[in-house]
């Protein structure tokens, strides 16, 4: 009798397939106060792939992703009168185009969402009545709410990659931290036939990846209803 396939087993819910709660134990959010707070530290997270700067304004702890150059002692502005300088969290309506932003919220007061990955930042292009526009990594062009709040700079540990990792139980560990998904990857033709629907390919001959529309969880896997097959004439 075969076993859950990885989607099956993933939807279930199993403690292999679940990432650790301690990993989640810090999350990165801006106050909802204006003033100047003190980067008291900046730590390691397991689930983050940045640094993470602890801020201490007005006697509460806010955690905010580290921007490249900061360091422990700094004081860090938060509001419509911070100034335009390193770390600093301001509204999009006072950045001055061409300036380099980050951990950008999408909505006002909703807390950072975007531009959050080690190494990667935003610039603001230019500024109309609907609001600012700003180039993401991608190039392409959002706009946003001039009320919207940024970080001044770009994000810390650029050079993340450049690091080999040497074993494969470096990474084996590494993976742990993002939880669902399993590490190594193996490819479906080259499981049994009992494991997955791809499995057993007798000589390679990989199986069409189209499940029927009416295909039960442990079959839908592959190319999922593709609106069209075959070579386009």
């Amino acid at each position: 009798m075969g076993k859950r396939i990885i989607q099956q087993a993933r939807g279930k819910g199993s403690l292999r397939y679940r990432t650790r709660k301690k990993a989640f134990r810090i999350s990165v959010s801006y106050p909802m106060k204006e003033g100047i707070g003190k980067v008291e530290k900046l730590m390691n997270v397991a689930c983050y792939k940045t640094p993470i700067a602890k801020i201490k304004l007005d006697g509460k702890v806010f955690y905010n992703i580290a921007a490249e150059n900061i360091y422990e002692g700094q004081e860090i502005m938060i509001g419509k009168k911070a100034k335009i300088a390193l770390g600093n969290i301001v509204t999009l309506a006072k950045v001055p185009i061409g300036t380099e932003i980050f951990n950008i919220e999408t909505v006002p007061g909703a807390g950072p969402k975007l531009v959050r990955t080690s190494g990667i930042t935003a610039r603001v292009i230019k500024k109309s009545v609907k609001g600012v526009y700003v180039q993401l990594p991608s190039k392409k062009e959002k706009l946003f709410s001039p009320n919207v709040r940024a970080t001044i700079g770009i994000v810390a540990a650029s050079g993340r990659h450049e690091k080999p990792l040497l074993k494969a139980g470096k990474k084996f560990y590494m993976k742990k931290a993002t939880g669902a998904r399993v590490y190594p990857r193996t490819s479906a033709v080259k499981m049994n036939v009992v494991d997955h629907p791809f499995g057993s390919g007798r000589g390679k001959r990989i199986k069409a990846k189209i499940p029927k529309r009416n295909a039960p969880p442990g079959k839908k896997v592959g190319t999922l209803r593709p609106k069209r097959t075959g070579k386009k004439k």
